[in-house]
């Protein structure tokens, strides 16, 4: 969150006004009912001045409405807060637009209902913190430390991101804490048979 983004309101009042076909239902395969999400997606990011293969837009089309109608709900979400004009403004590369639409939104998807993020209040302050954080930016007003604390505490992505990285360091301090009293257990047992 190196770079100062855009101001944190801004984009919650947008999730908050969000239009109503941004909240219909996703497209799924064998389905003419519905939003494309590929080519919502598409419009995006040639709004952003981008532009992809459509090979790279095939995981927006639903193939199963169990598995991925949550995803694609908050990629069309996510979607809308990107079109935003400070992102139209700030360029943004369409390897970073993917990504966020890919793996931030299949995270953010997995824990929580995509309407949330618009109905919520602390949900559309996450989805902004968040698709900012991994954006690498912060928003505009707030200190480094500032929107990283606020960012753990609103994110339960971010908690178990936390605590998942936290388990693994204490997994490894106890691996080594093992390792050298093994060491030193095969040390000792070398000294007493040496004399």
């Amino acid at each position: 969150m190196d770079n100062i983004g855009p101001i944190l309101e801004t984009l919650t009042h947008r999730l908050a006004n969000i239009p109503p076909d941004f909240l219909d239902e996703p497209r799924m395969a064998k389905s003419n009912k519905g939003v494309g999400v590929a080519a919502l997606v598409n419009d995006v990011l040639r709004m952003l001045g981008n532009a992809t293969p459509l090979d790279n837009l095939e995981r927006f089309d639903g193939m199963d409405a169990g598995k991925d109608r949550n995803r694609l709900a908050l990629t069309m979400i996510t979607a809308w807060l990107l079109a935003d004009e400070w992102f139209v403004r700030a360029a943004l590369p369409a390897a970073q637009f993917m990504t966020i639409l890919e793996q931030t939104v299949a995270e953010l998807a997995a824990a929580t209902a995509a309407h949330k993020f618009t109905s919520d209040p602390d949900r559309r302050e996450e989805l902004s913190r968040v698709v900012l954080a991994r954006l690498n930016y912060r928003p505009e007003g707030e200190s480094l430390a500032q929107a990283t604390d606020r960012l753990s505490s609103i994110s339960g992505m971010e908690r178990r991101r936390l605590v998942e990285a936290s388990r693994a360091a204490e997994q490894r301090a106890r691996a080594i804490r093992e390792a050298l009293a093994k060491k030193a257990a095969e040390e000792s047992a070398d000294k007493w048979t040496r004399e």
